[in-house]
Parts: C-alpha cells; sequence; structure tokens
C-alpha cells in the first residue's frame, strides 16, 4: 500500500508541476518571450489563451487514457502519461524565443501545450483508481488523498522554482533563460516518478474483471448508460474546486504583478508556494476527516468555504503587503480548493463500478477542464480590463461554489463501500462470469 500511494503521489507531484510551471510562466514570462509584438495587456491574454488550450486537449487524455486504463490496466496507462507529461514540458523548457525563430516559437509552444494536456487529462483519474482500489475501505479516504498531496507538492514546487530562480538572478536574466530552468529539470523529476512506477503492479480489484473476461467493451459509453446521475455529480462538484484554483494560483500572479507592482510578485509566488507546502498536510486530513464523517459534508463545506473567501481574498491582496498576500494564499487554496480535491480522490473512484473507474472520474474531471479551468484566468484577466475591478472575478467565484455545493449535495454518500460490489450491475456480471467459469469446469 504504501508503494502504491508513493507512486500516485510523485505521479500527481510531476503532473502538477508540469502544468503549474506553465501557468506560472504563462502569467510572467511568455507574453514577453513568444509574444513580445503585443501590448502588455493583449500579451498576458495570449499567453493565458495558450494555458487554456492545455485544457482543451485533456478531455482528449481522459477520454483514450481513460478508456485503455479500464481495458487494459491503471499502471500501463500512467506510465504513458507521465512519460508524455514530462517530454513536453522539457521541451518547452528548451524552445527558441519569438526573438531567435519568429512565429514558429508560438506555434511550437501551443503544440506542446497540448501535449501537456493529453498527459495530464490521462495522469490523475487512473492514478486515484489505483491508489483507491488498493486502499482499505476504511481508510480509503485518506490513502487516495495522498494522491492529492502531490498535487499540492507539485503547485508548491513550481511556484517556489520560479521564486528561487528569480530571486537569485535579475530580472533580465530571469526573462532571457532563467525561467527554462524550472521546465528542465523535470526531467529529473520524471525519472524518479518512473521507475517506482515500473515496479507496481495491477490492482486486485482489475485483475477480478479481467481474470472473469467482464471488462467493458466501451468503458465510456458505460459511463452514459449506468452512471449518468453519478456523473453528473461529479461534473458539477468540480466547478468550486478547478475553476478558483487557476484564479488562486495563475491570474492572482498577474494581478498583483499589474496592479500592485513587481516587487509583490515575489510576495505572491512565495504565498503560492507556502499554500501548496501547507497543502501537503491539510490534504491528507481532510482525506482522513471523509473516512469518519463521510465524502459529502466535507466536500460541501469546503465548497461553502471557497465561496465565502473569495472577496477576502482579492481585499487581502489589495493590501499590498507581503503578510495579507500570503495569508490571501492560504485561506485560498490549502484550506479552501484543496478541501474538495482531498475528498476527490476516493469519492469519484466510489461514484463508478470497475469496469468504467478510470473513465467515469477522467471524464467528470476533464469534460470541465476546457469550460472552467482553461478559460478562468483569460477570463478573469479580461473581466478586470473591462470593468477595472475585481469584483466580477470574485463573483463568479461565489456562483462555482453554489453550484459545486448543490451537485454534491444531491448525490449519494458512498463512504466505506466495497469497490468491487459496490454497483449491483457490476456484482451481476462478476457473479455470472464466475457460475460460466463454475460450469464449465464441470463439464
Amino acid at each position: 500500500m504504501r508503494k502504491v500511494a508513493l507512486a500516485g503521489f510523485l505521479g500527481s507531484v510531476i503532473e502538477w508541476y508540469d502544468f503549474t510551471l506553465y501557468g506560472v510562466a504563462a502569467a510572467l514570462v511568455f507574453k514577453a518571450t513568444f509574444f513580445p509584438s503585443l501590448d502588455p495587456l493583449n500579451g498576458t491574454l495570449a499567453a493565458f489563451a495558450t494555458f487554456g488550450l492545455g485544457f482543451f486537449a485533456r478531455p482528449l487524455g481522459g477520454i483514450l487514457l481513460g478508456n485503455r486504463a479500464d481495458k487494459i490496466g491503471r499502471t500501463k496507462v500512467l506510465v504513458a502519461s507521465l512519460v508524455l507529461m514530462g517530454v513536453a514540458t522539457v521541451l518547452i523548457g528548451a524552445l527558441p524565443s519569438y526573438q531567435s525563430i519568429g512565429v514558429a516559437a508560438p506555434v511550437l509552444l501551443v503544440a506542446l501545450r497540448l501535449l501537456q494536456g493529453v498527459g495530464a487529462g490521462g495522469e490523475l483519474g487512473p492514478a486515484a483508481t489505483m491508489v483507491a482500489e488498493y486502499a482499505p475501505d476504511d481508510k480509503r479516504g485518506f490513502y487516495a488523498s495522498l494522491v492529492g498531496s502531490g498535487v499540492a507538492l507539485g503547485v508548491g514546487l513550481a511556484a517556489g522554482t520560479f521564486a528561487l530562480v528569480g530571486r537569485v538572478m535579475s530580472d533580465a536574466a530571469f526573462l532571457d533563460w532563467g525561467w527554462r530552468i524550472p521546465f528542465l529539470l523535470s526531467a529529473v523529476m520524471v525519472a524518479v516518478a518512473l521507475y517506482i512506477r515500473l515496479r507496481i503492479g495491477e490492482t486486485p480489484v482489475f485483475e477480478a474483471i479481467t481474470k472473469t473476461n467482464t471488462a467493458a467493451a466501451a468503458p465510456a459509453v458505460e459511463v452514459f448508460r449506468t452512471y449518468r446521475k453519478n456523473f453528473l455529480v461529479a461534473v458539477g462538484g468540480r466547478f468550486a474546486e478547478v475553476g478558483p484554483t487557476y484564479v488562486f494560483n495563475t491570474f492572482a500572479l498577474s494581478y498583483v504583478a499589474a496592479n500592485l507592482g513587481s516587487a509583490t510578485r515575489s510576495a505572491a509566488l512565495t504565498g503560492v508556494t507556502i499554500a501548496g507546502a501547507l497543502g501537503i498536510i491539510t490534504i491528507p486530513a481532510f482525506g482522513a476527516l471523509s473516512d469518519r464523517v463521510g465524502r459529502r459534508p466535507v466536500f460541501i463545506a469546503g465548497s461553502v468555504f471557497v465561496g465565502l473567501i473569495a472577496f477576502p481574498f482579492f481585499w487581502l491582496l489589495n493590501t499590498g503587503s507581503a503578510a495579507a498576500i500570503w495569508f490571501a494564499f492560504i485561506l485560498a487554496i490549502p484550506l479552501g480548493v484543496y478541501v474538495m480535491f482531498a475528498v476527490q480522490c476516493s469519492y469519484y473512484p466510489e461514484l463508478f463500478g470497475t469496469r468504467a473507474r478510470a473513465s467515469g472520474m477522467s471524464l467528470a474531471r476533464e469534460l470541465t477542464a476546457p469550460l472552467i479551468a482553461g478559460t478562468s484566468p483569460f477570463v478573469a484577466a479580461a473581466l478586470v480590463a473591462w470593468t477595472g475591478s475585481y469584483w466580477p472575478v470574485a463573483g463568479t467565484i461565489v456562483l462555482y461554489a453554489a453550484i459545486s455545493a448543490i451537485s454534491v449535495y444531491l448525490g449519494d454518500e458512498t463512504r466505506g463501500q466495497n469497490l468491487a460490489l459496490a454497483w449491483p450491475e457490476e456484482e451481476r456480471r462478476l457473479t455470472e462470469a464466475a457460475n460460466r467459469g463454475g460450469a464449465a469446469a464441470r463439464l
């Protein structure tokens, strides 16, 4: 169990380190490196647009890799997603600037961002599924949340690496070549995680349907045919987690630098780093809490809290005080969106049967990615430019929080269920397959 949890944890570290690196660079660097001919506002919007494109590729990764995870196994797919994500990230770090190769630079940047999106789309769903299927029923919330802790560490490492590199060199050197260092370091992290993942066997729950030859021919179809209600609950639950996340850890960096001066950039990056470090602790804590009181109460509490702190988050940023900025990120991320993320890693696999579990979680997560996550920084920047105020952005966060709270309230409680026998349709298929095998043996 420890080896499996470590494999899921490290994979999530890599995925979110790589994915967050792009978001931080889009907020601080890419407008000068890849869109220098545009004015500052349009350069920022163009950089955020390329950031959003990765989320439009994530459903493709969720469909392709999630489908394969339900047909050939969780661990094989997790190796493929890790390699794809790591290679794309390292190549972004080596990509020539607009000044060197002209329009080919942003074109290649978009292509690599799309590859990142495909890899990321097939990572967390199968990873959480793998850990959840290995975990004991009464401790699944804790063990599965360790996948989420990897997300927190990845986000914190990305922001922290950027902050460290920015501190030890001049702004000119940082914009010229220093920003590439965090991207190139991804190669080392991928090698370590890949070594561990290659040593993990398939989950016993998936092996059961493999031995009885009851794997779904089309897992994605199975999701919509058998688990429609739970799929909609999972999609609705994502709003308050995924939309505000990219307002807090991506758009907010640009907002602070543009409205409060470049001196606050370091404070904001430090705030995201601290928030990520605290998330390593708070995510397992909230996951364990869901084992005691249920998935739905913790998830709903997290979504309500995000709605409540939407406006105070910007009030704290606008003070310009480093301590207040740090506190804003601590409230919003480890005590806000990470609460839902902690529960999601066990709750979402429990919403679907083994034949469609990785596909169900991946589709629910990744279909919301282009709609909510990928557009959040771009829409937030456009709203602030249009209105001159943060109020519409904070109001959108409140709306997302309400959607998530209502969606999960309408769902079923799943704490402590046996994943192999949780769904009658799946139990019937396994029983019939076992009976057929026994009849054949008697003949």
